[in-house]
């Protein structure tokens, strides 16, 4: 049995183990010996994960955003928590935005805008009119001296 066998083996036991096995493979140069069918799953879905998760801190910031500025109704007493969530979620988004991760969120900011939407309509009673395309630049959703 070979190396790479034997990583499939356990990646289906000890997916730790594997991970840990995989990284000094790595790092020793041994490519031949690695499980690349399983390698490539988990690269996928490390690229899913984190792009799900800037998605969803994104679309936070957005909502947030919105009802700041356009639910005068409520303002007055939400002012403080929508401020306080827009900085925790852009804390939170720069840790863990890279270049690649940037490029995806501008090139998918008008969806995650039509899916705030979905949320902060519903949520104002469809009192308010909000912008039909996204009023924000991704500069200005990632600044905290926006607002």
């Amino acid at each position: 049995m070979t190396v790479a066998t034997n990583l499939k083996q356990l990646y289906e036991i000890d997916d730790q183990q594997w991970l840990n096995e995989t990284i000094n493979l790595l790092k020793q140069k041994n490519f031949n010996e690695l499980d690349l069918e399983n390698l490539i799953e988990e690269l996928e879905a490390l690229g899913r994960s984190e792009r799900n998760a800037v998605e969803s801190l994104l679309e936070q910031i957005i909502r947030h955003l919105l009802l700041y500025q356009y639910w005068t109704e409520e303002h007055h007493r939400n002012a403080n928590h929508w401020h306080s969530e827009i900085s925790g979620f852009r804390t939170q988004l720069r840790r863990k935005l890279m270049k690649n991760l940037r490029n995806y969120l501008i090139e998918n900011k008008e969806i995650l805008y039509q899916d705030a939407l979905k949320f902060v309509i519903p949520k104002t009673n469809f009192k308010v009119d909000f912008p039909e395309e996204c009023p924000y630049n991704l500069d200005q959703l990632l600044d905290e001296n926006y607002l």
